[in-house]
């Protein structure tokens, strides 16, 4: 499905923010899927008349069936100084997570250490540093309850890949529709219940505070969160 104005959160010369869709991948890989970044790309050169296409540069990524704020650079300035902004920790990243069992402890912090097997694309965290291992720390907060599921707001402080699927997995809180990490049954339309809401940082090149917001996908379930 092409990207519409509807999809776009933020634009200007430098930035444009989309509120991605579960099952879009980024870039492109091994299945062939048209990717997040050429339709960004094609969106931007229809906008602007630019039939040579367009420059369009990746500055983070989402898993798949991950859903909301995804920023992407429109300039090579911009996307050297938001991957640096990234690297040094300068971008805060808020998520909404929905699981079936509550935490034992409503508010706290996780460290672990998680390796990737990347023939399975599966991670797997220890509780202390093995070798290989990559340290990951979030912080996480139960916001509300609705029916038999928890609402939870989750602050990663570093970006690993599959971090906040394998950590809430490892206190026994594994995402909705997660499979791979422990919920009993995956989701028929390839999503799981975890949503990139919030993207704050100080723009690379006007050097203002940008604060990105993306609404929960419509979808039968997810809105039902949308005002708590």
């Amino acid at each position: 499905m092409p990207i519409t104005d509807k999809d776009i959160l933020f634009e200007d010369n430098h930035l444009i923010a989309i509120n991605k869709r579960a099952g879009d991948i980024v870039q492109v890989d091994e299945t062939g899927d048209e990717p997040l970044d050429e339709q960004v790309k094609k969106y931007i050169a229809k906008k602007y008349n630019k039939p040579n296409g367009a420059f369009l540069g990746v500055v983070h990524r989402l898993d798949r069936p991950v859903s909301g704020v995804i920023l992407f650079a429109k300039t090579s300035k911009a996307l050297e100084r938001m991957n640096a902004a990234f690297k040094n920790r300068e971008v805060k990243k808020t998520y909404w997570a929905v699981v079936r069992n509550k935490p034992e402890i409503e508010s706290a912090t996780l460290v672990h250490w998680l390796i990737k097997n990347p023939q399975k694309n599966v991670v797997t965290y220890y509780n202390s540093e093995v070798e290989g291992s990559q340290r990951a720390e979030l912080s996480y907060k139960l916001v509300a309850k609705l029916g038999d599921y928890y609402l939870l707001e989750v602050d990663p402080l570093t970006g690993r890949s599959h971090q906040i699927r394998v950590q809430l997995s490892s206190m026994g809180c594994p995402i909705v529709g997660d499979n791979k990490y422990g919920y009993p049954r995956g989701s028929r339309k390839g999503s799981i219940c975890l949503h990139a809401r919030r993207l704050r940082f100080e723009h690379p090149v006007k050097k203002e505070p940008v604060n990105i917001f993306a609404k929960l996908p419509v979808d039968g379930f997810w809105e039902r969160f949308e005002n708590l």
